[in-house]
């Protein structure tokens, strides 16, 4: 397709897993647009402007590759927000919008303090004509606050206008790239056909135009939650059947590609495992929740807010499985847990199931030694809300402090550090290197008896237990 005179500069608000892969992404297929990312975080800024492309924020498979080829020809990193959006013809914006902790809706609606705080800014410091783009997962109607917010203003002596359009993200973290590169769809909402045909055209650089579907604004918002929603219901679905699986001994694989072969269903989000996590797919249920009982429907809401309970259920469930299994106590034992982030292939921990399981093991008095390719530890001890000790001496045994109940946990530079002088293992993160393990070497590191909890389903069963190690796989019944 032919380039878009109309717009040729792009300013992103919000640095983060969604405003960075993105924008990089545009800035890369659309050499002549050039593209400004804005955050207030200097730190994040200063890590996408790094020479080091492996010390970028935000860790996605091929990130590192497309920043360096677009990075300071058309792609720029900057904390200057007023400058980038006074001189942009369009607007993104992407920031985090958390479930509330508190006030009005605590605990499902979204806080969009920082929604609307981008949207007085780009109301304050725009010129000319400009198209506003909400990125960030939004509630139904957040459009039209955003909107008014941008009629309000006091107007300049120049004159100004404003189109808003929704056009919300589908990627899967870590394939990101891959999902920006090859979409499923493009979803853009807004009233203006001349505006949605203004975005349309960027992507058209590289999406075909029958993937890019065309909403009004409601539909384009509601069909983000909608689509979450759907998928973490089909998670929280085949988890509730894996523990029908493990008491009568059926195997989840094998009813999960048993019903996946029915062309109606499908084989996708039919993985067995410690349930659903990331910024999206829990806060996004929730805010349907709130939704439907805003507009009067507690039945709907009811429905939905079962998903994220039986995805809370699982956790718990995992957690007192393990206790169970190594005599009922895990005061003072030793447990390596194999991944922290929410999947494979990112450094995000937002709503990771590892995060609920360990906390309930360290409610009980486990030691936990803690490995992850990429996370770190840092943000480990921000999720667990405990700060790392020093990792003991494999051989030393538990200390007195332990066997009272003193939870610990320490970071581990590699697998095998973390399994030495364990009682079990607990794979949580379905990382390649995790599905390679060497378990003949692995087991005489750890004291007997000893498990090992596959929360992901990746080990190879008859590896495990001809080490000499007990097993248990998700989904998994022993008849």
């Amino acid at each position: 397709m032919s380039s878009n005179p109309n717009i040729q500069t792009i300013c992103c608000i919000g640095a983060g897993y969604v405003g960075g892969p993105t924008m990089a992404v545009i800035a890369d297929r659309c050499p002549d647009i050039q593209v400004t990312v804005v955050d207030i975080n200097q730190a994040r800024i200063d890590a996408w402007n790094d020479s080091d492309l492996s010390k970028l924020p935000v860790y996605e498979p091929g990130l590192d590759v497309v920043v360096g080829r677009a990075r300071g020809r058309n792609l720029h990193f900057s904390t200057g927000v007023d400058e980038a959006i006074a001189n942009a013809d369009m607007v993104f914006i992407s920031v985090n919008t958390p479930t509330k902790t508190k006030g009005l809706g605590a605990g499902q609606a979204s806080d969009l303090r920082w929604v609307e705080a981008c949207a007085r800014q780009v109301a304050k410091s725009a010129k000319g004509h400009t198209i506003v783009v909400e990125k960030s997962t939004l509630p139904v109607r957040t459009a039209e606050a955003v909107k008014a917010i941008l009629a309000s203003v006091d107007q300049p002596s120049e004159p100004r206008s404003f189109e808003v359009l929704s056009n919300p993200e589908f990627l899967a973290e870590g394939t990101a790239i891959r999902d920006l590169d090859n979409p499923d769809r493009v979803l853009i909402g807004g009233e203006d056909p001349a505006a949605i045909n203004e975005l349309a055209d960027i992507y058209g650089r590289w999406v075909d135009q029958e993937k890019i579907l065309r909403t009004n604004l409601w539909s384009s918002e509601l069909s983000k939650l909608t689509a979450n929603a759907f998928l973490a219901q089909r998670l929280s679905s085949i988890n509730s059947v894996a523990a029908l699986c493990e008491a009568t001994g059926a195997d989840v694989r094998e009813v999960s590609r048993a019903i996946g072969t029915d062309s109606r269903i499908g084989p996708k989000f039919l993985q067995a495992g410690p349930g659903f996590g990331g910024s999206c797919f829990q806060k996004d249920i929730l805010n349907l929740v709130y939704l439907c009982r805003h507009f009067g429907l507690p039945d709907v809401a009811d429905y939905w807010e079962s998903v994220v309970l039986l995805n809370t259920w699982q956790q718990h469930r995992i957690a007192r499985l393990v206790v169970q299994k190594l005599f009922g106590t895990v005061t003072g034992k030793r447990l390596a847990i194999l991944g922290f982030a929410f999947k494979a292939d990112t450094n995000d921990t937002r709503e990771a199931p590892a995060i609920r399981i360990c906390q309930d093991l360290l409610e009980e008095g486990a030691q936990l030694a803690i490995h992850d390719p990429r996370v770190d530890p840092v943000q480990i001890s921000r999720d667990l809300k405990l700060t790392a000790s020093h990792a003991p001496e494999a051989d030393a045994g538990p200390t007195r402090g332990s066997l009272s109940g003193e939870a610990t946990w320490w970071p581990s530079p590699d697998v095998a550090s973390a399994i030495n002088g364990s009682d079990a293992v607990l794979i949580l993160t379905e990382w390649q290197q995790y599905k390679q393990l060497d378990w003949r070497s692995l087991a005489p590191l750890m004291r007997k008896p000893a498990w090992v909890f596959d929360a992901r389903g990746v080990a190879e069963p008859k590896d495990v237990v001809s080490a000499g190690l007990k097993f248990w796989r998700v989904g998994e019944g022993d008849g």
